[in-house]
């Protein structure tokens, strides 16, 4: 598996048109619509929750049930107020990058359809010292509009969504760039694992629930709620985490991880440590090249979610190395994209029917 190529042309479609549409933390459901008919073909069955979590369910009958989970939100701004001469002022919605925002061109998201506007800023020549540097104080939208009025004429108010309109490209044909890889190149993964095992007649002796989970962004939200509602066995979570390669990162803090060197395993608290063993024996088994993450007292994703939920359910997590975390340019090997499906894809052909990870028996 992981010296094929994975990633066809109509799923690298696929990828291209569901990074490029919004779906800002709360307001997934456009992307989840995307994200369900691609992976429609794969399933059994599925379910959505009140919040809008979507889970494909293969082996629905089994009582024996693992998770293979992705988040499907990205961070965004919320209309925060609107200035008597048409300025918008914002809220973070998730962990948006407020440095990152001066001239950058921006959707408001609207009942009457969405609405351009660019994130202004004073000239070089204009600005004194201590205003250099962008502050959710000083950032604002411009809409091109000269009063209050105007701007609510278009259907803006507050509690409006705003979302970055940068769109995915490749670079050097093989690193995908974007903004919302956090973690849509997820969902985009445990898809592919799904197409997979259709197309290989792979029969599981087990239920497998493929997750793409909402509101991560602002605290594992999404994922809690399905736990509680699933009570899986075992979870295999998906999400990015940093390549330390380039200029400004300290590997000291933030370890020494690369780009294109394939999937990352956590360790911590919170990974169930038979798990782990397993999917590093199912990579060396298969010769997926992986690095290693210690985590520490929380790995910051849905793993740790599902780890503690119900009675403690045996959970991992397998993290793809990203450039520019929270930025419009989110950067990742395609490499990396395929040692992750093949990984999760291994690995779940390694479990056994009903297989106990509890280090006492």
């Amino acid at each position: 598996m992981a010296k094929k190529k994975i990633i066809t042309k109509n799923s690298e479609s696929f990828l291209r048109t569901y990074l490029n549409n919004p779906s800002p933390t709360g307001f997934e459901t456009e992307g989840q619509k995307l994200w369900l008919s691609y992976i429609s073909p794969y399933l059994d069955e599925y379910f959505v929750d009140t919040y809008g979590s979507v889970v494909g369910v293969i082996n629905p009958k089994k009582n024996y049930k693992v998770v293979i989970e992705a988040h499907a939100d990205e961070i965004s701004y919320f209309v925060h107020y609107i200035t008597k001469d048409g300025f918008i002022y914002l809220r973070k919605n998730g962990g948006s990058d407020h440095q990152i925002a001066p001239s950058k061109r921006v959707n408001i998201h609207t009942e009457k359809g969405l609405v351009k506007a660019v994130f202004g800023w004073p000239a070089i020549h204009t600005r004194r010292p201590k205003e250099e540097s962008p502050t959710l104080k000083n950032i604002f939208l411009d809409c091109g509009c000269s009063s209050k009025l105007e701007v609510e004429k278009l259907g803006i108010h507050v509690g409006c969504v705003v979302t970055y309109e940068d769109e995915f490209m490749i670079l050097n044909k093989n690193k995908y760039v974007g903004r919302a890889l956090d973690n849509r190149i997820g969902g985009f993964m445990i898809a592919e694992v799904a197409r997979l095992l259709k197309e290989n007649d792979v029969v599981l002796p087990f239920g497998l629930y493929i997750v793409n989970a909402v509101q991560e962004e602002v605290g594992l939200r999404g994922a809690q709620m399905v736990a509680e509602r699933i009570k899986p066995n075992v979870a295999i979570v998906t999400d990015v985490c940093h390549d330390t390669q380039t200029p400004m990162v300290n590997k000291i803090a933030q370890g020494d991880l690369k780009m294109g060197s394939g999937p990352v395993l956590s360790y911590g608290p919170a990974v169930q440590n038979n798990l782990l063993k397993q999917v590093i024996q199912t990579a060396e088994k298969n010769r997926i090249p992986f690095q290693r993450l210690a985590a520490s007292r929380a790995t910051g994703t849905d793993t740790d979610v599902f780890a503690y939920s119900n009675e403690g359910v045996a959970s991992c997590l397998i993290s793809l190395p990203l450039r520019y975390m929270h930025t419009t340019v989110e950067t990742v090997h395609k490499n990396d994209v395929e040692h992750v499906i093949s990984l999760i894809y291994e690995t779940l052909l390694s479990l056994k029917k009903d297989q106990d990870f509890r280090y006492l028996k």
